[in-house]
């Protein structure tokens, strides 16, 4: 089942068209990483997905009801984290959630019980001291809190660890991870290695559309061209591996980096059986010869350049 679906959303500021027809699906208990460059309109998807903004055209459904621009009844199966969470920085972290949990008529047992499970949750049941002295990483950890609170289907993560440090990071991710069983989780960010960490579904906003969608293995799949590194005894082998007529066609591309060689062919005309076969027939043995994944950095460079 799909906890999301947007469908030919359209939206544009002026004559800037940030969004053009787009089409999007998040499957329920993933953590689906929304990537893109700053400015690109995934805060603006968000924000219509949270009723907050009205789109110029297509739809939006959260959990097969559709979301209207205002007040829609929709966003009682969401959380929601923006990218700078605010708090009464007066409050203490239980009764900020206390605060949080009569809003949204939770029962004061309910209240009581979730704040408690939710602060062990974001490592921060041992802390009474006023929010305003929060660091920008407790602050966040609290707001997954807050956002957890109503037990919501989706949760959705703009930005959450943008402005953070390593360790700030570290923990919010490994938050969103622990809570994948519980909720879907969509993380809108431009931070590649955070997705490559916990996302099991990732699409790549770019001019308004989606330009990847899928698994990380599907993405790599669909996008794959044949990459090895070989690494010679010497570099006079390694310089003569290169002048082979085989690796000297169009669509091959060759890095030689003393002894070592990268060798990257698009149209396939080159794998690893075809090296393979000319290491052998040139009666070269390598040091290492291996196939070379593209990481999600080479994905989103190839398609926003």
């Amino acid at each position: 089942m799909n906890i999301l679906e947007i469908s030919d959303l359209q939206m544009s500021f002026g004559t800037n068209h940030v969004l053009r027809g787009l089409n999007m699906e998040v499957p329920e208990h993933a953590i689906f990483g929304f990537v893109g460059r700053n400015g690109v309109g995934k805060t603006t998807t968000m924000k219509i997905v949270l009723g907050l903004l009205k789109a110029q055209g297509g739809s939006v459904t959260v959990c097969g009801e559709t979301v209207s621009y205002g007040a829609t009844r929709t966003n009682r199966h969401i959380g929601y984290l923006p990218d700078v969470p605010e708090f009464y920085g007066y409050m203490r972290p239980r009764e900020y959630l206390k605060l949080c949990g009569e809003i949204t008529g939770l029962a004061p047992a309910k209240i009581k019980s979730r704040s408690e499970e939710l602060l062990e949750l974001v490592g921060l049941e041992g802390v009474n001291r006023r929010i305003g002295g929060f660091s920008r990483g407790m602050k966040q950890r609290l707001g997954i809190a807050q956002a957890l609170l109503n037990e919501p289907r989706l949760l959705i993560c703009d930005e959450p660890t943008s402005a953070l440090d390593p360790i700030g990071r570290r923990q919010v991710l490994d938050i969103l991870s622990a809570i994948k069983g519980r909720t879907t989780v969509v993380f809108s960010t431009h931070i590649l290695s955070d997705v490559e960490r916990i996302c099991d579904h990732i699409a790549v906003l770019e001019q308004g559309q989606l330009a990847l969608s899928g698994t990380l293995a599907e993405i790599q799949k669909q996008q794959r061209r044949n990459s090895f590194r070989i690494r010679f005894a010497t570099e006079a082998e390694a310089t003569a591996f290169t002048q082979l007529e085989e690796l000297n066609r169009g669509g091959v591309e060759l890095i030689l980096d003393g002894k070592e060689l990268q060798i990257s062919c698009e149209d396939g005309s080159i794998d690893g059986q075809k090296l393979v076969d000319l290491l052998s027939e040139h009666r070269l043995a390598p040091e290492n010869f291996e196939a070379m994944e593209p990481t999600l950095e080479d994905l989103f460079t190839e398609v926003v350049t």
